[in-house]
């Protein structure tokens, strides 16, 4: 019998390269998609045979379909299928124009649609799980994030969407929001203000990491989740529980 299957979208690096090794390292197949080819291809010689790259973007129907079927050709089957690819587009709201929300939405949320719904055959067959990666930006309202919270808003609403409906298959769905993460780009972009900005509003006072992330995200693909399903989790240190707050009051 051949060993359980993930897909993880948007794996070249980041969140999605991390879950990728979690699943690996447990003993999965894994594959690794993302439309930056030369990335992916860069990623995968540093991971074992069990993992294998499939170039794809994920806001494209025909590139999609064929990508599922590489897996299945590939693995033979689709445990859990991971939908990270995202892009992140932060601007004041009057520069959004109307390509500018396509393109955000054609990834965050068109691609979750679409993996999902070629995926669902196959995760029918293995009782699997879905698990899309919002935002605490679609939990909680800021500013410079038009497009982008309303995209993760939008894949938060999907994944209950999901898990009404795909439950009666034992297919589990489920979502993981992200607070701030202590990424490449993150360091690059993120002033000491900003980071100690948000130092101060987080409870736990400091980034989470992106292997703290794919934890929670291996957690719910596993059987140890196997009642859990509809559910947003918000990796976030505690981030949203605090709403606006006022740090000057805690002294």
């Amino acid at each position: 019998m051949p060993s359980q299957t993930a897909i993880v979208t948007g794996a070249a690096r980041g969140i999605g390269l991390a879950t990728a090794e979690l699943f690996l390292a447990d003993g999965w197949q894994v594959a690794l998609i993302d439309r930056d080819g030369p990335a992916l291809m860069e990623t995968i010689q540093k991971l074992p045979p069990r993992a294998y790259p499939v170039i794809c973007d994920v806001s494209q129907p025909k590139q999609v379909s064929a990508m599922i079927r590489e897996v299945m050709v590939q693995a033979g089957r689709i445990d859990a299928l991971v939908n990270n690819a995202g892009v992140a587009d932060f601007g004041p709201i009057e520069d959004h124009d109307f390509m500018r929300w396509r393109r955000v939405m054609e990834t965050n949320l068109d691609g979750v649609f679409l993996c999902s719904q070629a995926a669902i055959e196959h995760l029918k067959e293995t009782r699997g799980s879905i698990v899309n990666i919002a935002s605490i930006s679609g939990l909680r309202a800021s500013t410079l994030r038009l497009a982008y919270g309303t995209s993760k808003a939008a894949v938060i609403h999907l994944t209950k969407q999901q898990a009404a409906e795909l439950g009666e298959h034992r297919i589990r769905v489920n979502c993981v929001a992200p607070g701030p993460v202590r990424t490449k780009l993150a360091e690059a972009v993120h002033s000491p203000e900003i980071i100690a900005a948000y130092h101060d509003a987080i409870p736990l006072a400091r980034y989470g990491t992106e292997q703290e992330i794919a934890e929670v995200v291996q957690f719910l693909c596993s059987r140890k989740a196997s009642y859990i399903t509809g559910q947003v989790i918000a990796a976030d240190g505690g981030f949203d529980a605090t709403g606006i707050g006022l740090p000057a009051l805690r002294g």
